[in-house]
């Protein structure tokens, strides 16, 4: 009889690791949406394009990189302290309005005096 070499007992982090858990659990969740005019691979996209960003506690913002948008599309450089005259409940939305507005305000978007409209055109004479 052929003896078999002899293995220690898996520990439970080595089953629980061998099984692909984690210890931590691994969290994964949506943060960003880009929203734009221009396609993907467009050269002018990064340019143009607005995200919709989780800020916590089912609210949402618009912004450009730089600023964030309100309801009626003004846009408010950097971001002010949240007890400020209402700010922070004038810049955001629940994912819904945050998602519709930055779609409403996508093809306006403007980099040096041209919107984002017209650099579509631009780009794609034929469309």
């Amino acid at each position: 009889m052929t003896e078999q070499p002899v293995r220690p007992a898996m520990t439970m982090r080595e089953i629980r690791t061998a099984l692909g858990h984690t210890d931590p659990p691994v969290l994964v969740e949506v943060t960003r949406y880009e929203v734009s005019v221009l396609p993907r691979g467009d050269i002018n996209r990064k340019y143009f394009t607005l995200f919709v960003d989780n800020r916590g506690d089912g609210r949402w913002s618009v912004n450009d990189g730089h600023g964030c948008y309100a309801a009626d599309g003004t846009w408010a450089a950097g971001m002010k302290p949240f007890h400020l005259d209402g700010w922070e409940n004038s810049h955001r939305f629940s994912l819904d309005e945050a998602l519709a507005l930055a779609k409403r305000l996508a093809p306006f978007v403007s980099v040096n005096g041209h919107t984002a409209a017209e650099a579509y055109r631009r780009t794609r004479p034929d469309a």
